[in-house]
């Protein structure tokens, strides 16, 4: 299924982005609020199931975090959910424009964006204490790994083992990447099927590095 992530805590839950398959990822879990949505770009496949969260509206309203270029788009692409007069049951959004390094706070948790490069597509990747979340990345400025510094759980996307893609990393690059931040835990995500079985393709990558499958649950202190 296409990439995204629920951060939970005992007061708190963030989802991170929300593709067309967030129906189906969402059923195995508890029913109830989600405190906050964090996107990372404004690509289908990372929003597209924002209206299959019209559920979790029964708990009230939903914040949705991104930059500024991605909370445009999604007010161009769900505008049935920002009408002035709204149709009953449509998903209702509170949309909050945020800045790379500004950190603010969803529930209990303190969030820092983090701008990474997409190709030539500025999106942002998430801080959370130790834990960093980066996806679609191709490259990033060198005064970003500043804002790196200290994680220790590195969450990053990671394509296929060959042929370059214009912006996303092959995984060769994501495993140099993850060397430079120095996380004792490395998850790769955003995979195609091209990398191989599970089983067998993570024999090849370094210790402390893993490939990320669905539905998998991580613990960590934040």
């Amino acid at each position: 299924m296409r990439a995204a992530a629920l951060l939970e805590t005992a007061d708190t839950r963030i989802l991170i982005d929300c593709g067309p398959d967030i129906r189906m990822q969402l059923l195995p879990q508890e029913f109830r609020p989600i405190n906050g949505v964090l996107l990372t770009h404004e690509h289908y496949d990372h929003t597209g199931g924002l209206d299959d969260l019209r559920p979790y509206c029964r708990f009230g309203d939903i914040n949705v975090y991104a930059n500024a270029q991605t909370v445009k788009a999604v007010r161009h692409n769900f505008p049935y959910c920002f009408a002035d007069h709204l149709y009953p049951g449509v998903p209702r959004f509170n949309l909050h424009a945020v800045e790379k390094h500004v950190p603010f706070r969803v529930g209990g948790i303190e969030v820092t964006p983090i701008e990474v490069m997409h190709g030539r597509l500025p999106i942002l990747g998430y801080r959370f204490g130790p834990l960093a979340y980066i996806t679609d990345m191709k490259t990033l400025a060198d005064e970003e790994m500043e804002w790196l510094r200290g994680v220790k759980t590195l969450v990053v996307n990671a394509l296929r083992w060959e042929k370059p893609h214009h912006s996303h990393m092959l995984i060769p690059e994501a495993i140099a990447f993850a060397q430079r931040v120095g996380a004792e835990h490395t998850y790769f995500t955003h995979l195609t099927h091209l990398i191989g079985l599970h089983s067998e393709a993570s024999l090849q990558l370094p210790h402390g590095v893993a490939f990320a499958y669905d539905g998998e649950e991580i613990e960590i202190n934040i």
